[in-house]
């Protein structure tokens, strides 16, 4: 797990899976950096959210390939702004057009990694976001 020594605490990500895909190699890379509640596959909108209130999040990261991304990402940042979490990160990495990302992010969503994105790059995005964000 990775120590942010200058928040002097362990960032907590949510992991999340959302609908079918049931591809979750880049979810359990991630995983692997930070303090981690990883939902598992086939989750709704709800129960990320839902468990990212539980848990007492910094961040939620969603990993998806379904295609579903212009779906999903806008439902989980309406609900997390209904129960009041707009300061948590919501990231994600997956198959995603160029265009849709730059459609997501003027939505309010956060940085969008495609496949072959090296891991310390969102380790990076993620720890100074929540530096800036959260500390």
């Amino acid at each position: 797990m990775q120590e942010n020594k200058t928040l002097n605490r362990k960032i907590r990500v949510l992991i999340g899976k959302v609908g079918l895909d049931g591809h979750d190699r880049g979810a359990k890379v991630i995983a692997a950096a930070f303090e981690v509640i990883y939902t598992g596959l086939r989750q709704t909108p709800e129960t990320i959210v839902e468990a990212a209130l539980q848990e007492d999040v910094d961040a939620i990261g969603i990993s998806i390939l379904s295609g579903a991304h212009m779906t999903v990402f806008p439902k989980i940042k309406y609900l997390l702004e209904k129960k009041g979490l707009n300061d948590v990160l919501l990231f994600g990495g997956g198959i995603i057009p160029e265009q849709d990302i730059v459609e997501l992010q003027k939505m309010g969503i956060g940085m969008l990694f495609t496949p072959g994105t090296p891991t310390y790059e969102t380790i990076d995005y993620v720890q100074k976001w929540v530096l800036k964000n959260r500390s």
